[in-house]
């Protein structure tokens, strides 16, 4: 493999957000200043560069080039990098809004995908909730008429959430994160996000955040929303535990405990990108080996066929993993294998 196959640290990019706060540097080590606010830090991003071994100072996109298939295995090489990951920040409320599915993307933004998304709460204050729907049926109608009139509050379905809560959020869903959130996100690479009403904020300008309510109205889903907290599945490992929390065809996340020597990861001939959580993790995979800092992330090449994670010292330490287009009979099989259920596991990925 020689030295060109390993893992790949990410510097992450950092954004500044009326909304955010400063737990992206008090709490998740990022640098910045804790009196200006911070919304978002994006971890696997395709324009992220990379800060280790032969490929330091290139970026994830360049990566593509250079590597090909031995990056990104099936995933077509020359298509952005397919899943894009984040640690968000709302110290207050975000702006209410949806995003499209691919189809709309593509043929009215002239973009390659639109954007389903999902959410693992990592911290809240006492009372939190997330938008997440409507409470009931609505009309395309009734939805513009409340947006002008300025009642749409009305119609909109909160969520109660605590750490540890997942949600699967597909395009067309109605969403907002609540104030005094932090969550870890796991999106399509997509930007695309029609704002449909932001609490009458301005910016530094005095000017109001700009809506897209007519594009939001193309493709939002107005029937009344029922989802609540994906039913995750938990499974033993010989050195720790896995929980699968996301199984979508677009991605898969995977949350893992590692509680002996070392827990391996059969990539299934895709790549990774590995995030520590709340303490340091070595990632083996390919020429050499990389010590994760908490909240640190690493994207591993689909060529490795295993990679080991290694605890740093720490009695047991937690990973996030996310799959781009994961291989879902692989996860499967494992989840089976490891002693879940057959009717455990299908209901798990009939969430998505």
């Amino acid at each position: 493999m020689g030295d060109e196959l390993y893992p790949y640290v990410l510097d992450p990019k950092l954004s500044p957000a009326i909304w955010g706060g400063d737990a992206l540097v008090t709490r998740y080590g990022k640098h910045g200043d804790p009196a200006h606010p911070l919304g978002e830090s994006w971890e696997c991003w395709d324009e992220n560069a990379i800060c280790n071994g032969r490929f330091a100072g290139s970026t994830l996109g360049a990566l593509r080039g250079d590597l090909g298939a031995e990056l990104t295995g099936s995933i077509d090489p020359q298509r952005q990098f397919a899943v894009l990951t984040k640690i968000i920040d709302a110290r207050q409320a975000l702006s209410v809004q949806v995003h499209p599915d691919d189809a709309y993307a593509q043929r009215v933004e002239h973009q390659p995908n639109g954007k389903t998304e999902c959410w693992l709460v990592l911290a809240c204050d006492a009372g939190a909730e997330i938008v997440l729907g409507w409470n009931r049926d609505t009309s395309r109608e009734e939805y513009e008429r409340k947006v002008a009139d300025g009642t749409l509050d009305e119609l909109l379905r909160r969520v109660p959430v605590q750490p540890g809560d997942v949600f699967y959020l597909p395009a067309g869903t109605l969403h907002a994160i609540g104030a005094g959130i932090q969550i870890f996100e796991t999106q399509q690479t997509s930007d695309l996000t029609y704002r449909i009403f932001d609490w009458n904020r301005v910016d530094a300008d005095g000017r109001p955040r700009t809506l897209q309510v007519q594009k939001a109205a193309d493709v939002l889903d107005f029937r009344a929303g029922s989802r609540s907290a994906v039913k995750t599945l938990a499974y033993a490992d010989p050195d720790g535990e896995r929980t699968l929390l996301i199984g979508a065809a677009r991605f898969g996340v995977e949350r893992v405990t590692i509680r002996g020597a070392t827990l391996s990861l059969a990539t299934d001939g895709l790549p990774l990108a590995i995030t520590a959580m709340d303490a340091h993790v070595r990632v083996d995979a390919g020429a050499q080996s990389t010590v994760l800092a908490p909240w640190q992330t690493a994207v591993t090449p689909a060529a490795v066929d295993d990679v080991q994670l290694v605890p740093g010292g720490e009695q047991q330490v937690r990973a996030l993993i996310v799959r781009p287009e994961p291989n879902r009979d692989a996860m499967r099989l494992r989840a089976v294998g490891a002693g879940c259920t057959s009717a455990d596991t299908d209901a798990f990925f009939a969430q998505f």
